[in-house]
């Protein structure tokens, strides 16, 4: 089987590359390497350059077209083709669903521009709280984590419970032994910090619920993919809300609320006001509708998106991957940074709404 090496600037370094099992990150979409981090080689274990599909996103409704400067959206256009791109390659090499999610998460995670990983929000007591989920569409098996603050990427914390723990879901300070146990690399504090956040916190907390914009309470980031030999995966990471109190735990570390994947239906990843998704069960609800009522993904997409969470009074959105390598997205916020590439050339990143003409406004 062949290997794709992430981090590895070239032929002399590979010698040094260590394996997925000793759990590293690279600085994704930027060209180098971070010289502390560790490496990781994926095993390719599909057929190279055969049909494969996937989807990502950075959030649902943080953005407004009339606020965001050109620059501004040029960025997040950029990180997300880049992104995409990166997961392209890996799956055309033939590698796995589940690692090619992983990748992609990463990269978004070691992005400052997103709530998750490197960029997260700040809780009310003024620490980044985070929380991950990833699962395999073959057996159902899935591992996630909540509440970590030293992690550097929380999707290779729950990554680690999928592969090598007996439980699904691990929070807290027993899930960072459980990440020092396995080997990730744990940073201070400190590491996820940003000015930004920080401003945006100190802003909500002087104005209590005044201060309640979009970009205080999403920024999500997902992504689905089907692989060249079939399967299905999704992953998902956050940092929660701006100023959640009390070790408040979103959707995304719920399985079947944030994050789901089954190879006979679909892989879907959450973002949005989680207590919502949470209690109408939106990613496993749009498996479910294409398994007993047997609709097509966008349409068991829309009715998650504008029926149940909208009768619940929730906003967000999800992306989704069929077992048919179909591709969707559904939201009902006034956007949604996403993205979706196909092995047959298709290659689209969107913001905003669509138009009637199906343009991003």
């Amino acid at each position: 089987m062949t290997r794709f090496i992430t981090g590895c600037a070239t032929a002399a370094l590979l010698a040094g590359c260590v394996t997925a099992q000793d759990a590293g990150s690279e600085i994704m979409a930027k060209g180098f390497v971070d010289p502390g981090m560790s490496v990781i080689a994926y095993e390719a274990r599909c057929p190279a350059n055969v049909a494969w599909s996937l989807a990502i996103h950075g959030g649902a409704g943080v953005m407004q077209r009339e606020s965001m400067s050109a620059q501004t959206e040029a960025d997040y256009r950029a990180t997300l083709t880049d992104v995409m791109s990166s997961g392209r390659d890996m799956l055309n090499r033939g590698h796995s669903a589940l690692d090619t999610a992983q990748h992609m998460i990463m990269g978004l995670e070691d992005d400052p521009k997103f709530n998750a990983g490197k960029g997260a929000v700040f809780s009310a007591a003024r620490i980044n709280e985070m929380d991950a989920s990833i699962m395999d569409g073959r057996q159902r098996d899935a591992g996630a984590v909540s509440s970590v603050t030293v992690v550097r990427n929380p999707i290779l914390a729950a990554r680690a419970v999928l592969d090598y723990s007996r439980h699904v879901l691990l929070s807290g300070e027993g899930a960072e032994q459980f990440a020092r146990s396995q080997g990730l690399t744990i940073v201070p504090r400190e590491y996820f910090q940003t000015q930004r956040r920080r401003d945006q916190l100190e802003k909500k907390l002087a104005q209590k619920q005044a201060y309640n914009t979009p970009e205080t309470r999403f920024g999500t980031v997902g992504a689905v993919v089907k692989d060249g030999c079939g399967d299905l995966a999704a992953a998902t990471s956050t940092g929660g809300l701006t100023a959640k109190e009390f070790g408040r735990v979103g959707d995304t570390p719920i399985i079947g609320a944030g994050t789901y994947a089954d190879n006979k239906y679909c892989a879907v990843s959450a973002t949005g006001t989680g207590e919502y998704f949470i209690r109408g069960g939106i990613s496993k609800l749009v498996c479910t509708r294409m398994e007993y009522i047997g609709e097509p993904l966008q349409t068991a997409m829309d009715y998650a998106i504008h029926t149940e969470l909208d009768g619940l009074g929730g906003d967000g959105g999800i992306i989704g991957v069929g077992a048919d390598g179909s591709v969707g997205f559904s939201f009902n916020t006034k956007g949604m940074y996403r993205g979706a590439a196909t092995s047959t050339g298709v290659m689209r990143v969107e913001i905003f709404e669509l138009n009637e003409s199906g343009e991003d406004k």
